[in-house]
């Protein structure tokens, strides 16, 4: 039997919108986009965002950087260095900061110099901090200053929302039907939506073909465990 021949495909890096009106409102993440659009009224100077992958945090935070001015620094990469140059800008965000792992005396003299200097400061997380592991008992108690607003997973609706905003950003047109179907049984997590219409697009482009039931049911059996994991 002949194999159906495949196209050559680029791997060309691809960027998600974070656009405001890109951001899809459920109940799920409503009290999370509240939360961001009551800056600068917030109680304190600083907001933790927790959820799960893919749950929302990074187009929040985005949509707060946009706002705010903030200097974004990864959690898993914090230096003494970058600490004294962020807090200068006047607002912070540490994205993924329950990866921070060594540097959490870093972490906590980067909190005390915001806090101190009249910085806003949001985090990102995907658990509350007393599920980090931390080992600085002071950096623990710093954190607890800040209110957590928690984002949970997607119901159906946002699911098949997200997976048509996922395919358009991609340029690609899939018909509702193979959508509702890919919703009703993929996992409910909008990490693994971004990773299967990835897949799913190299698929379609490889063998010059639009994305169909069969195509979508074939790519969520290959998904890794990765994928199913919570």
């Amino acid at each position: 039997m002949t194999t159906p021949p495949r196209q050559l495909i680029l791997d060309w890096p691809h960027q998600p919108s974070f656009a405001r009106e890109d951001f899809l409102v459920a109940a799920s993440n409503r009290e999370a986009l509240s939360a961001v659009d009551r800056w600068p009224n917030w109680p304190g100077r600083m907001l933790l965002l927790a959820g799960p992958e893919g749950s929302g945090k990074s187009h929040l935070a985005a949509l707060w950087t946009q706002a705010s001015g903030a200097v974004t620094m990864p959690g898993g990469s914090l230096t003494a260095e970058s600490a004294h140059l962020s807090v200068t800008s006047g607002a912070l965000l540490v994205e993924d900061a329950d990866q921070v792992g060594e540097a959490e005396e870093t972490l906590f003299h980067l909190l005390n110099l915001a806090l101190q200097a009249g910085a806003w400061v949001l985090l990102t997380a995907r658990v509350g901090p007393e599920a980090w592991g931390l080992k600085v008992p002071d950096l623990l108690s710093r954190l607890r200053l800040a209110p957590v607003v928690r984002l949970g997973a997607p119901d159906r609706e946002l699911t098949e929302a997200v997976l048509f905003k996922l395919f358009s950003d991609r340029q690609l047109q899939v018909e509702p039907h193979v959508i509702a179907y890919i919703a009703t049984r993929m996992e409910r997590s909008l990490g693994a939506a971004r990773r299967l219409v990835a897949m799913l697009d190299r698929e379609a482009l490889a063998k010059g073909r639009r994305v169909t039931r069969a195509m979508a049911g074939e790519m969520m059996r290959e998904m890794t465990p990765r994928d199913e994991s919570p």
